[in-house]
């Protein structure tokens, strides 16, 4: 079953109606006001008024918007954005909704790898490094691996208006850069062109004996169900190797589908937590659906329980978790709804992103009659629907989570993902097991002071970022 049918599938009879009522009675507000300017397309028309019901329906600030004749709005996407509460900066509307949801399962056209990009102030030149690199893709093939540096695209010095290009583009002429003494300078020249891909979040496992300790590494990049049964396979190795100890590497994963972040507590927790399926987070939404939640006693749609039904657990008292400023939405959901239940949950590198709330993808279909849902068919809005909460009630860390032990992530001199003299890997193990890791001499590649500006695997992963905790499932 693919995504959209997923959606579909799981919506109550009652929300389906509402969806409908909502639809017909936006469409002729008394609230809009006089409208200005030119007149919207009979096209734009239905995609305002699929964006107004599914935002008046779903929307966590939907109290809070403002009154806007969409028959007037002449683009979707501004309007969209028009409507959104002044500190909502995960929300957003996509007229690519396929290429989305197969995003959302793994299956992307991309290049293969993972950059982060830096302006490096003292040569006034914005590079990008290779964060990590996906087996069987084109980076993988032309031999990128982790740590590398990127100058050109296209015979181009990278800037802040083309470094996309390197995630967005079907074909890019790639320059290698390499140090030269207070400068980078210009390698090889590389063509790739994007493929199609099926990625494995699982990316790395790898279990270090240090000082009498087994400690298994877990290198995890997105939160993807269709993966949960290889995410299984890594514990089920664990736990047949006798894993002491678990570090679990979040730091770029952006988050995805909240199906899977319970998957993974529930593979750590202590045993009698998740056979007891306690509760890993509460949710709030507008004020209707928690009502009507509320009113209903469904419980499914107001608190999330750890699933005793995974088959390997850990049963772990103590984890440790890799984190980056870009350790977003379901991976501070693991993360946080864990430490109420366990001795220890010990973050190692830099605060994460701050993400506290979760969206919904909402498609046409659900509003629209059969032929003006089919006809804007590719659109879909991915509104913030619901704040969340750990079972103690913690909730708005709108700052992130800032690691206990803090370690910065030095691309420029990186080692592999789950190498023991990866810095934080290393200070994780040390942490765990009170010596130190006696790490390999390696010169820094790069001795500039750098910022960084962003990051990114794909085309969708901002929107990763800045919406899905996951798509909700709706039941009764």
């Amino acid at each position: 079953m693919d995504v959209r049918e997923y959606i579909m599938k799981n919506l109550v009879k009652s929300t389906l109606l509402l969806f409908v009522a909502v639809a017909v009675f936006t469409a002729c507000s008394k609230d809009d006001p006089t409208p200005e300017g030119p007149e919207a397309s009979e096209y734009t028309k239905k995609v305002n008024r699929f964006i107004k019901a599914a935002m008046d329906d779903r929307y966590f600030w939907n109290e809070d918007m403002p009154s806007l004749n969409y028959n007037y709005e002449t683009d979707s996407k501004e309007y969209f954005y028009k409507l959104l509460d002044e500190d909502d900066k995960f929300s957003w509307i996509t007229d690519d909704v396929d290429a989305l949801l197969a995003s959302f399962e793994g299956n992307e056209k991309s290049f293969g790898w993972s950059l982060a990009f830096y302006n490096i102030t003292d040569i006034g030149k914005i590079v990008a490094v290779v964060e990590f690199v996906y087996p069987e893709t084109p980076a993988s093939a032309a031999g990128f691996q982790r740590g590398d540096i990127l100058l050109k695209v296209n015979g181009n010095n990278l800037s802040e208006s083309n470094y996309k290009d390197l995630l967005n583009l079907d074909q890019v002429d790639v320059t290698v850069g390499m140090p030269s003494g207070n400068d980078i300078v210009a390698d090889t020249t590389i063509r790739l062109l994007s493929d199609q891909l099926s990625l494995n979040p699982v990316l790395t496992t790898n279990v270090v004996q240090h000082d009498g300790r087994k400690i298994g590494y877990l290198f995890y990049a997105q939160f993807i169900p269709n993966y949960d049964s290889q995410l299984g396979a890594a514990f089920q190795s664990f736990i047949s190797q006798n894993v002491n100890d678990l570090v679990v590497d979040l730091r770029y994963n952006t988050g995805g589908m909240i199906s899977s972040a319970q998957y993974l507590a529930s593979c750590i927790a202590p045993l009698n937590v998740v056979d007891n399926n306690e509760i890993l987070v509460t949710y709030k939404w507008n004020r209707y659906w928690q009502e009507y939640w509320t009113d209903r006693q469904i419980m499914s749609q107001l608190e999330m329980y750890f699933n005793n039904q995974v088959p390997f657990k850990m049963g772990l008292n103590k984890v440790y978790f890799l984190t980056g400023s870009h350790t977003a939405s379901s991976s501070e959901l693991t993360i946080t709804g864990l430490k109420p239940y366990m001795d220890e949950v010990i973050m190692v590198g830099d605060t994460t992103y701050g993400k506290y709330v979760g969206s919904q993808t909402l498609l046409p279909e659900m509003y629209l009659n059969d032929a003006d849902a089919e006809e804007i068919s590719n659109w879909a809005v991915q509104p913030i629907v619901l704040r969340y909460a750990n079972s103690a009630g913690v909730t708005d860390f709108k700052d992130g989570f800032v690691p206990d032990i803090l370690v910065e992530d030095n691309l420029f001199n990186a080692f592999p993902l789950g190498d023991k003299n990866d810095p934080l890997f290393k200070a994780a193990i040390e942490d765990i097991t009170g010596t130190p890791v006696v790490a390999m001499k390696s010169a820094p590649k790069v001795s500039f002071n750098y910022k960084m500006i962003d990051r990114g695997f794909s085309r969708f992963d901002e929107n990763k970022r800045n919406a899905p905790i996951g798509l909700i499932k709706l039941k009764e």
